[in-house]
């Protein structure tokens, strides 16, 4: 009989193993010339959350050359860049509770590093979703897609 139980948890170990979630980890820099790493970033379908962690390369510090990451999705990047423009750094030069934003990090300087975990509920296979770096005049450089597979 513990013989039996242990083939049996064994199995039922060895399913939970080849049958785990996808990774849903993200990682991310910036850089003190206004670049992003990456021009696209992928989440597995499987994903419910995702983990993204920016880190800032450059030296320069936030108040000079800060960095975040934002997601949206891309029909909203223009009117939500425009209210970005008139919000602070204490706000991350994000409007406070804009429901467009699905997922941010704080603005960071040179050396720091800031993550966010968000569900992907609100994510959608083949949606169009790009994320950028809010401080002012930085979106237009830093940005790039969020893929759903």
């Amino acid at each position: 009989m513990l013989f039996r139980c242990i083939v049996v948890a064994g199995a039922l170990l060895a399913t939970a193993t080849t049958h785990a979630a996808p990774p849903c980890a993200l990682a991310i820099e910036g850089n003190d010339a206004m670049a992003f790493n990456v021009a696209e970033l992928v989440v597995p379908a499987g994903c419910t959350q995702v983990k993204l962690t920016l880190k800032h390369s450059g030296t320069l510090a936030a108040e000079i050359m800060g960095h975040n990451w934002v997601l949206a999705e891309s029909a909203n990047l223009d009117a939500l860049t425009a209210a970005a423009a008139t919000a602070e750094l204490a706000d991350s030069y994000l409007p406070k509770g804009d429901a467009r934003v699905i997922a941010h990090t704080p603005v960071i300087g040179g050396g720091e590093v800031a993550s966010v975990t968000f569900s992907t509920a609100k994510l959608k296979k083949g949606g169009d979703y790009t994320f950028f770096c809010s401080f002012p005049g930085h979106w237009s450089m830093m940005k790039g897609k969020l893929v759903v597979n």
